[in-house]
């Protein structure tokens, strides 16, 4: 396995631990306030969490967000920033927590069905076939006991959220480029403030001091830092296929929700989760080469110099950093993933 790919499932698996143990706790701290109010601090604590961070990270590294980022922002903060959180806060009320964390499975091929059709990315039929691996293991978990009215709105909650995630996913692809740490923040701080706003409006309440702290460090890690984990991760690997390392997210919030939630694991919902584990892990196994032609190509992003930044600098540069540059056409083959120098139709 190529570095790239060692680099994006590293820090794509990072991101999905951290928001897989986040939903445990989320819905443990829910009844002190309300699904607007919960959404709404968690993206708080994300954006307020980064704001205090900016001091200690290295400068011009990576690139800034130009006007011409605000369409595609504004996609992001809506879709994954507002009505996704409040989907899935509504759905953790009428689900049991391990039931609602790996229904969140669904946000991997609703990415992957988005990534292909609309956005062009390509996968191999072995990855369509542990994408509907996914699916199946999901559809089977949503079928167990009985589905009565609550759970089945619970239901269609968790996977309006994977949905407006999805649309988020392949809209922050096209954001990649730039800085993660800026985007994460601006999108928390909006869809933070919108959601409290939205919470008061219809009568929620703000948690005590406990609840309050819990949930604005629930979402510094579970949402902060995650998130920007999840842009650096779909950086390296693209969208599609960051959906499957993402996927690996519920897995941990069922089993968080064992200890934290007292629930258990039915034998039903632990096979469901081997199927969707299967899927996952025939989609992390393939490899995609082909002869392939870059075109040329100004653009900035956060680089280092290998075979497709060869250019000079008046000084020698080491570090990843960030500045305007051209890339001359090239033609050549080897192994690769949709990253920035690799979007290609098939």
């Amino acid at each position: 396995m190529r570095s790239p790919q060692v680099k994006g499932a590293a820090i794509g698996l990072g991101a999905a631990l951290l928001f897989g143990f986040s939903m445990p706790v989320a819905k443990l701290l829910l009844p002190a306030s309300g699904p607007f109010m919960m959404a709404g601090l968690l993206y708080l604590g994300s954006g307020l969490g980064l704001v205090a961070l900016r001091p200690f990270l290295p400068r011009h590294r990576e690139a800034p967000l130009r006007r011409s980022d605000a369409a595609p922002l504004l996609g992001v903060v809506l879709a994954g920033g507002v009505i996704g959180p409040v989907l899935l806060m509504f759905g953790l009320g009428r689900l049991p927590g391990a039931s609602a964390s790996l229904l969140l499975n669904l946000e991997a091929p609703f990415t992957i069905g988005l990534a292909v059709i609309v956005f062009g990315e390509s996968l191999e039929r072995a990855e369509v076939a542990g994408a509907a691996a996914v699916v199946a293991g999901a559809a089977a978990l949503g079928l167990q006991g009985q589905l009565g009215e609550v759970h089945a709105l619970g239901a269609l909650g968790v996977a309006g959220a994977c949905f407006a995630w999805a649309v988020d996913n392949n809209l922050s692809q096209r954001l990649s480029l730039h800085d993660p740490v800026a985007i994460v923040r601006i999108k928390s701080i909006v869809a933070g403030s919108a959601n409290v706003l939205l919470a008061y409006a219809v009568g929620e309440r703000l948690p005590g001091g406990r609840a309050l702290a819990g949930a604005l460090a629930t979402g510094f890690l579970g949402f902060g830092v995650s998130i920007v984990l999840h842009l650096r991760a779909m950086r390296e690997v693209g969208a599609a296929r960051q959906a499957a390392f993402f996927a690996t997210a519920p897995f941990a919030g069922a089993l968080a929700s064992v200890p934290l939630l007292t629930e258990r694991l039915s034998s039903q919902a632990v096979w469901a989760a081997l199927v969707m584990a299967l899927g996952v892990v025939v989609m992390l196994r393939v490899r995609h080469a082909h002869g392939h032609v870059h075109e040329a190509l100004e653009h900035e992003h956060a680089h280092a110099h290998d075979e497709h930044h060869r250019h000079l600098h008046e000084e020698g540069v080491s570090e990843s950093h960030s500045h305007p540059h051209v890339h001359a056409a090239l033609a050549h083959d080897h192994p690769h993933l949709p990253d920035a120098h690799h979007r290609h139709r098939h």
